[in-house]
């Protein structure tokens, strides 16, 4: 496996299989190729066989200094608990860290059970939030507009 920066032609093979990835949910409008022409240098593709198995959009906030964010991160359904995953997030940690960033965050649904679970096991603590889920877990609400409840981490390092 080899990973390697995201390029702007990468949108072409992700874009058109990200729904399918997510089990049949829409995402795909939440990756528009702008991220592929202008973050190419803080997102990574994970290849094996000379084909996209994973990849990470993320980027240094130009709003908080030190801080960076993981926008979007995706692993075909094939190649998971392969570690896939776990190395892209550690080439975006040292990548975000060689540029003076001590904090990454993200967030997800509060749905996406096995997002939150995965983030914890990363690393990655959850944000206080203004409610709480039947299963106790800080969520933000309307974070992302009217019904759009997150749930937001941030790890430290």
């Amino acid at each position: 496996m080899n990973i390697r920066q995201l390029d702007s032609q990468d949108y072409y093979e992700i874009s058109p299989v990200i729904n399918e990835w997510w089990g049949g949910r829409n995402m795909a409008d939440m990756l528009p190729k702008v991220f592929f022409d202008h973050f190419q240098d803080t997102s990574f593709v994970m290849e094996r066989g000379g084909r996209i198995a994973g990849f990470l959009v993320g980027f240094l906030s130009q709003s908080k200094k030190g801080e960076a964010y993981i926008h979007f991160v995706g692993v075909h359904p094939e190649y998971r608990q392969l570690g896939i995953g776990k190395a892209l997030y550690e080439q975006f940690f040292a990548e975000a860290s060689s540029r003076g960033c001590q904090k990454v965050r993200c967030l997800t649904s509060p749905v996406n059970t096995g997002s939150i679970a995965y983030h914890t096991r990363m690393g990655f603590k959850i944000e206080k939030g203004d409610k709480l889920t039947d299963s106790g877990i800080h969520v933000h609400s309307d974070y992302d507009g009217k019904g759009q409840d997150r749930v937001l981490f941030v790890k430290a390092f």
